[in-house]
């Protein structure tokens, strides 16, 4: 078996030590590790975290291959630090049966870049008409613990209700996509001052807002788990923080581009910044980075939603919605948490590993302290790094960054998926 030594390396940002790896297993962690028989990387001054785990990623496969592949957006996922991602279910066909899951857990397994684990349909096509196999994707080799129709509102109450229901039996978990669809009808970006002044459709804020306060109440009512995607504004921070503080059984996940872009960045006309939640306000953006400093929101989880060029190059009203952010999730947060005093890296190891593997069942391989014993699952990062977003050079299949030319800061370095070198010296491996 192979023995690699990290030499030097903050854990969580704190003291330096070296972590010896042997096979896929963290055998000791100390300092003056004998280097004996090990490859060494030196990782001075670096920061070594517990690989990263994405609770919202679209990888595309099956059906949009000219999007994301599996291991395109693996790859992708490697090279931002990430060693396990949640696959939506919106792909073609769409993954409500069992055996769309099991195909893709199985694709993951062949990448061999990070674990993929498949998130299963709430209803059947993302229809919203009638529950798909929740019990069957549960009982599957994927074992599919999380659902959701992301990219659709589950907004029937009563199918939201029977679905929180189900899931109670084996502790699953709704992932919902807030978004009341009658109040979006033609939206195109935020409701405010800047769409207004656009011409643009308004997109309002209590269309997130009031899906989430049904919901809360709806998992309440049933004793079950909701959890809430992408939540972008500053209501749906207070309701969640409202529905924590009643004992609700609700987490919550923040993207990295809600953290740090705004609406105004629409008066470019640029449909690379056309996403779904839409980018909000300043008031908003501070708002969300407070709520995930004090843990109102659970999560970071990228929502990487890659599109091929011809999607997003044409005019705005056409363009699709959507940005790829694997590769550059922990650099925003960085930028937006660790460089504002907001997290600490502990905060971030928590916020972009430890809690998402708790949320989707994975603790038990993810979100793994760095210590003797656990699965060598580990991201070191060069946090002294700064760089300009250059989309060329990619793992993903696509390009839509809205982070083109911005200059950000940190570098993952190395990734190590059960002790196996995925990156090093931050190239694929």
């Amino acid at each position: 078996m192979s023995k690699t030594l990290i030499r030097g390396a903050k854990v969580l940002g704190g003291e330096a030590q070296d972590v010896l790896i042997d096979g896929e297993t963290i055998s000791e962690v100390g300092t003056g590790l004998s280097a004996d028989g090990a490859t060494v990387v030196e990782a001075a001054g670096q920061v070594l975290l517990p690989g990263l785990v994405d609770l919202h990623t679209h990888l595309r496969e099956p059906g949009r291959e000219d999007s994301e592949t599996v291991l395109t957006g693996t790859r992708a996922a490697a090279s931002g630090g990430y060693t396990a991602v949640f696959a939506m279910a919106n792909t073609f066909p769409v993954a409500d049966t069992a055996g769309v899951v099991e195909q893709v857990y199985r694709l993951g397994k062949e990448s061999g870049y990070c674990d993929v684990q498949p998130i299963g349909a709430v209803t059947i096509g993302l229809e919203g008409k009638k529950l798909s196999e929740l019990g069957a994707m549960h009982e599957s080799a994927a074992r599919v613990t999380v659902f959701s129709d992301d990219g659709k509102c589950v907004d029937d109450a009563v199918i939201m209700r029977r679905a929180l229901e189900y899931v109670k039996a084996f502790g699953g978990v709704i992932a919902q996509h807030a978004q009341e669809p009658r109040l979006t009808e033609g939206a195109q970006m935020n409701e405010g001052i800047v769409s207004a002044e656009l011409g643009l459709g308004g997109w309002p804020a209590v269309a997130e807002e009031s899906i989430i306060a049904r919901d809360v109440l709806l998992a309440e009512h049933v004793g079950s788990r909701v959890h809430i995607c992408h939540l972008s504004t500053a209501g749906s921070v207070e309701i969640v923080r409202w529905a924590k503080s009643r004992g609700i059984d609700v987490t919550a996940e923040v993207t990295p581009h809600h953290l740090l872009l705004t609406d105004e960045l629409v008066r470019s006309y640029n449909p690379v910044y056309k996403v779904n939640p839409p980018l909000r306000t300043e008031r908003d953006v501070m708002a969300l980075r407070e709520a995930l400093a004090d843990g109102t929101i659970d999560i970071v989880a990228t929502d990487h939603a890659p599109h091929p060029h011809e999607d997003k190059d044409c005019e705005w009203a056409a363009a699709a919605m959507g940005m790829v952010g694997l590769e550059t999730a922990l650099s925003v947060v960085q930028q937006t948490m660790v460089e504002t005093g907001l997290l600490d890296w502990a905060g971030v190891a928590e916020r972009m590993s430890f809690a998402p593997a708790r949320i989707g069942g994975l603790s038990h391989l993810h979100g793994r302290p760095v210590s003797a014993g656990e699965p060598a699952n580990l991201t070191l990062v060069d946090t002294s790094y700064r760089g300009v977003v250059d989309p060329a050079g990619f793992a993903s299949r696509s390009r839509n960054t809205p982070y083109e030319g911005r200059e950000l800061p940190g570098r993952v370095t190395h990734t190590f998926l059960r002790g196996r070198t995925t990156v090093v010296d931050g190239k694929l491996a």
